[in-house]
């Protein structure tokens, strides 16, 4: 959606194989100073699944030599790339940092009952905390 609306750069296309994907995936932080990261450090290693059938990032290449160099790309697959992501994004965000787009689904990694890890509570902490501070 936020790909589509032009709020970021890019777009999601069909898993590479044309599956859904649902699986607990390792991310890799990549930019901890967005509204949304404030809570994690630069190459905190995350645990949170992805469950998608359209989640392939994908971009031009001059697109994604400017996320990489504007320090936009928020997190990055570790061990599998689950989809085909380029570069393995698993996130992006806009310039200013308060939009960020996610594939993984950290609204389930926030509670250890119903998850693999609370690894996720801190995209939602982070931004409580720049709108509390606003």
């Amino acid at each position: 959606m936020l790909c589509e609306s032009h709020l970021l750069p890019g777009a999601l296309l069909p898993n590479a194989g044309l599956h859904f994907v649902c699986r607990d995936q390792r991310l890799r932080v990549e930019n901890a100073e967005t509204a949304w990261t404030s809570e994690y450090n630069e190459g905190q290693e995350l645990v949170i699944p992805v469950k998608n059938r359209d989640g392939r990032y994908t971009a031009d290449r001059e697109t994604l030599i400017e996320l990489a160099d504007s320090g936009r790309i928020v997190a990055r697959y570790l061990d599998l790339n689950p989809n085909g992501s380029l570069d393995d994004i698993a996130g992006i965000c806009n310039e200013a940092g308060n939009v960020v787009g996610l594939m993984p689904h950290p609204e389930h990694a926030v509670e250890s009952l119903t998850g693999p890890s609370t690894d996720g509570l801190g995209f939602f902490t982070s931004i409580v905390k720049r709108l509390v501070n606003a």
